[in-house]
């Protein structure tokens, strides 16, 4: 609470303290030193705008009997009427560009607040009389040190301001206490000492009772000291002062009104914002204002302050226990600290046997590679000596031969000794007489990025990201199709660079990724129909991979629903009705496959001959991705199919016909075909009749439908049908 007693021009606590306009405070001792006069022609001008040289008629030079301390004020606020425009024209101008050597900056108080500079007085201040003839008027104004908001005195000077008896009061009773806290025992050894009850006016030392008894005893040289009760505060008992402002009766005197000093205040202008008294009302400017019951009014603003500060209590309060959240986190900062510590040391350390042991495992390396070659080498040498020893006794021996002169006796050995020198001479190949190896270790051990990883080890300020939560509402299956949605959880902050999504196999297998990305929506294709698959999707940033989400089950249908696909149709064909009907503007024959692929299950679809003219031959079946498509279904290896005209029908694949049989199509007919990939077989319909025996066995992978025609036939595909139960008996084979 001190900071709020103290005067924010002087830094000490409130002298006098007087109610400005703005409702701040200032000492009435410090407001005669910031009180200015200026000339009424010149008082919306401040002295820094007169021309370089010249002086304002009422700063010319200071004369005795100036008001010592007078300041002017240099904020943008501070001209005499306040105005908003001299405002502007004094922000515009630099402090330090006023023309004047002798001018002193802004300085602040004790309490940082911004005080006004000092100025030398202006001549004539003293006295109005002193004033030169000619001169116009003068008017005082009074700026805040605080808002800077200026304030015009009237003839009344500082007396027109109201006196702030409350803050006096409290400033008193601080005082008070202060003092009487401060009147502690001199001599007492106990923490804290006593209060003190006697003074010693000779030894200037205050005493408390035990004390006093056993340094202070009123015998031998100290009889003749005088002993007095402790200086109190002012009004206090044995203290000096008046009694703390009391009046002969005993009770605080009532504040009288500035204006009428013989009237109390009785009412409260809720215009001004001031106490008025009765005399105000009837006389003065408060006639016409707003005016209340000072009692009332004085209740309400109670009322209305207490409100405040229950509020400003609460936030005391939450900001008591944030304060000790804070001190909570310096203890946990300190242990956490400790625990990164030791986690340091031991990482670095791992980081250290590691590579003692990886350079363990080098050098390990290098003993078997300088083994190795001392091996090679001594290997080498052996041999080359045992060759060489071998060689010289050859040509020692030979060189003796040679000096016999037995022609006969020479001729008997010599066929077989040229063999030996020459056998002996061809095991000196070109390279026998190389090392094998080199002195020369083909070991590099490139420690660079090893080093380079050292220097960048650092601390990373991310975590592990958060487990994603996945959007049910958005997670569909479309025949065999799924689609997954997920997003991450709210007021998240750690970073995410991507997502896994993982997927089983359809059969309660393991899980497999099928999607590394950064998107949160993820359409998985040809999977099993009729099958339930497990999902699941986790995060992953650079400091590792998050935990996975939960595990939605997603069901594929039943039975397929698909159509004929544009994009792999052979441009001659023309697909409509939502491509569902194909025809063909080629003579030649056509194919066109299904949007569907099937790898598991049983399918059976339905395609209606619209139209048939010329008995051309379509073909229906199936086939892989690639099927050439330019020719009839079947020709090559990629597809299985059966063609048939108005009469008869045949099996066809790598342009093998088989199974002819009879009965053909015509317009209005309908050809089923019954994919049952669980028994790996293709069979055929024909109105529905099966139409020969089953067309394909051992069938394996995945297959699409598949249909190819010509300009002479319209079919219409029709899918998600059940597959049919009860099959008529068979046509047979016609061989």
């Amino acid at each position: 609470m001190e900071e709020e007693l103290k005067c924010p021009v002087c830094g000490s606590l409130f002298r006098e303290p007087i109610i400005l306009p703005c409702s701040h405070n200032v000492c009435l001792p410090c407001a005669r030193t910031i009180a200015v006069q200026t000339p009424e022609s010149e008082q919306h001008l401040p002295p820094l705008l007169h021309p370089r040289g010249t002086a304002p008629p009422a700063a010319a030079a200071p004369g005795p009997g100036a008001a010592a301390g007078s300041a002017a004020c240099l904020d943008s606020e501070c001209a005499a009427g306040g105005g908003g425009d001299h405002a502007d024209k004094l922000s515009l101008h630099s402090e330090t560009d006023s023309g004047y050597g002798s001018y002193t900056p802004s300085l602040k108080s004790p309490n940082g607040v911004r005080v006004l500079p000092l100025v030398p007085a202006p001549p004539g201040a003293a006295a109005a009389a002193a004033a030169p003839r000619g001169a116009g008027p003068t008017s005082s104004s009074l700026t805040c040190p605080q808002c800077h908001r200026s304030a015009s005195l009237d003839q009344r000077g500082l007396r027109g301001f109201q006196r702030n008896r409350l803050l006096e009061a409290i400033v008193q009773r601080y005082q008070q206490g202060r003092a009487a806290a401060a009147a502690k025992c001199q001599l007492c050894d106990r923490s804290p000492p006593e209060p003190a009850a006697v003074l010693c006016e000779q030894c200037e030392v205050l005493y408390c009772a035990a004390c006093q008894l056993r340094c202070h005893p009123a015998r031998g040289p100290f009889a003749k000291h005088r002993l007095v009760p402790p200086p109190g505060p002012p009004g206090a008992p044995g203290g000096g002062g008046d009694g703390g402002g009391k009046g002969a009766g005993g009770g605080r005197k009532l504040p009288t009104c500035a204006e009428h000093d013989l009237e109390n205040y009785s009412m409260y202008c809720v215009s001004c914002r001031s106490p008025v008294c009765y005399q105000c009302l009837e006389e003065g400017k408060h006639g016409k204002h707003d005016v209340k019951a000072l009692g009332a009014m004085w209740k309400q603003h109670k009322a209305q302050l207490s409100q405040a500060l229950n509020g400003v209590s609460d936030k005391a309060k939450e900001a008591k226990e944030f304060l000790v959240q804070l001190k909570n986190l310096l203890q946990q900062i300190q242990e956490n600290g400790l625990d990164y510590e030791a986690c340091l040391v031991a990482q670095c350390d791992a980081l250290v046997d590691a590579l003692t042991r990886q350079k363990a495992k080098l050098l390990t390396k290098v003993t078997k590679e300088r083994e190795h070659k001392l091996k090679v080498v001594w290997d080498q040498i052996n041999h080359c000596t045992l060759k060489l020893r071998q060689s010289t006794g050859l040509m020692e021996y030979c060189l003796e031969v040679i000096k016999e002169n037995d022609p006969s006796g020479f001729l008997q050995i010599s066929d077989a000794l040229i063999k030996r020198v020459q056998v002996s001479q061809e095991q000196w190949v070109k390279g026998a007489l190389e090392p094998k190896v080199s002195a020369e270790f083909d070991l590099t051990l490139d420690s660079e990025p090893l080093l380079q990883s050292i220097h960048q080890l650092d601390f990373i300020q991310m975590k592990l990201p958060p487990v994603p939560l996945l959007q049910l509402e958005k997670c569909c299956t479309r025949n065999n199709s799924v689609t997954l949605a997920w997003r991450m959880p709210p007021l998240s902050h750690n970073p995410v660079e991507g997502y896994i999504l993982e997927l089983d196999d359809g059969d309660g297998g393991q899980f497999r990724e099928v999607y590394v990305g950064k998107e949160t929506l993820c359409t998985i294709d040809g999977l099993h129909f009729n099958s339930t698959y497990n999902a699941r999707v986790k995060a992953f940033n650079s400091s590792g991979v998050g935990p996975y989400s939960k595990t939605v089950i997603l069901q594929t249908s039943d039975v397929a629903w698909f159509t004929f696909d544009p994009s792999s149709a052979h441009r001659d064909i023309v697909l409509s009705n939502d491509n569902q009907t194909a025809t063909c503007n080629s003579y030649d024959d056509r194919v066109v496959l299904g949007t569907a692929a099937f790898s598991k299950g049983v399918h059976y679809w339905e395609l209606h001959v619209d139209r048939y003219d010329n008995h051309p031959d379509p073909a229906f079946g199936i086939a892989r991705i690639n099927v050439v498509k330019d020719m009839m279904l079947g020709k090559d290896d990629k597809a299985w199919a059966m063609y048939v005209d108005n009469n008869r029908s045949w099996f066809m694949h790598c342009n093998s016909h088989t199974n002819r049989t009879e009965g053909g199509v015509s317009k209005g007919a309908t050809v089923g075909v019954l994919l049952d990939l669980n028994k790996h077989n293709l069979t055929f319909y024909i109105n529905g009749q099966q139409q020969g025996p089953p067309a394909f066995e051992n069938v394996e992978g995945v297959f699409m439908p598949a249909l190819s025609l010509n300009r002479n036939v319209q079919v219409t595909l029709h899918t998600g049908l059940e597959v049919p139960q009860c099959v008529k008996q068979p046509k047979l084979p016609n061989n």
